[in-house]
């Protein structure tokens, strides 16, 4: 290898050392799902980041989707699915899949990912221990959600008892109500409230699109920073719609609750997290308190 190539992976890494001072000890929600996930190549350099993440001293809490796999499943056992806000609509047969989907192969298969590249990963779900607990919530414009659960409060103790230790905790967006029923809680609405009960540093949402765009259609009319403020503006001129609502919405939660920085990034370009936490530049959209 020729001295230039030598010295400019040195100066790589020294870019990437104040960020891991900072950060060092400090807590990363990441929310995982949708079309982040359909790539194998892809999905293999999220887990290395997120490993990384914890071999410098950081504790990444994952929480993850599955809209793709669910969506495969259902029309597989022909269940009908439709969307309102957002949010998926989901009866009782569309919960039983969907819990099956979430609990029993995705987390599962993210688990076993992130051990492969020498991790200890551990998978949860909302029910264990009682983590997510949770209320039906309420209609969308008049259509009632079925089975779609609105948060009322989540317990940290056992997620802060993992990463504190030398564990990666996986979350599966399931909760549970005061009588054991089960429910289907958007994943990104999850990462949000998680990230604010632990008062995480970071909140990094990873999607299909390059961040927050003016032009859903253009990339290059992606915004690098905007506040809290804004994200409302453009969320009432339709700017912002479908399923990057909950998203954002999620980030604006975080921050009102006092996270300090929230991230919507491109999930399927290669190794997202470290372009987004250890370079100078930065990837995708930051939604701040302010400016």
């Amino acid at each position: 290898m020729e001295m230039d190539t030598l010295i400019k992976n040195a100066n790589i890494l020294l870019e990437a050392l104040p960020y891991i001072q900072v950060l060092s000890g400090k807590t990363i929600v990441i929310k995982y799902g949708g079309n982040a996930m359909l790539e194998d190549q892809v999905t293999r350099t999220i887990m290395q980041d997120i490993t990384l993440l914890k071999y410098v001293g950081m504790n990444p809490i994952v929480v993850h989707g599955g809209g793709p796999e669910i969506n495969t499943l259902l029309k597989r056992l022909d269940i009908p699915t439709s969307f309102a806000g957002g949010y998926r609509v989901t009866g009782a047969e569309a919960m039983e899949a969907v819990q099956m989907v979430l609990t029993g192969k995705i987390n599962k298969d993210i688990v076993a990912s992130l051990n492969a590249m020498g991790g200890k990963a551990i998978g949860l779900c909302g029910i264990d221990a009682g983590l997510i607990r949770c209320t039906k919530a309420p209609p969308i414009g008049g259509e009632d959600l079925g089975f779609v659960g609105q948060i009322e409060s989540i317990d940290t103790r056992l997620i802060k008892l993992l990463a504190d230790d030398q564990f990666i905790p996986v979350i599966a967006p399931v909760g549970v109500d005061k009588d054991g029923h089960s429910y289907n809680i958007n994943a990104d609405t999850v990462a949000g409230e998680l990230a604010a009960a632990l008062q995480a540093e970071k909140l990094i949402f990873l999607t299909d699109v390059d961040g927050i765009r003016k032009d859903r259609d253009d990339p290059a009319t992606l915004i690098p920073v905007i506040t809290v403020g804004e994200t409302y503006d453009a969320i009432e001129s339709g700017m912002i719609e479908g399923g990057m609502i909950p998203k954002v919405l999620g980030c604006i939660h975080a921050i009102k609750k006092g996270v300090k920085r929230t991230h919507i990034l491109n999930g399927t370009i290669p190794h997202p997290i470290v372009l987004e936490i250890f370079t100078d530049r930065g990837i995708g959209t930051m939604v701040t308190r302010d400016r």
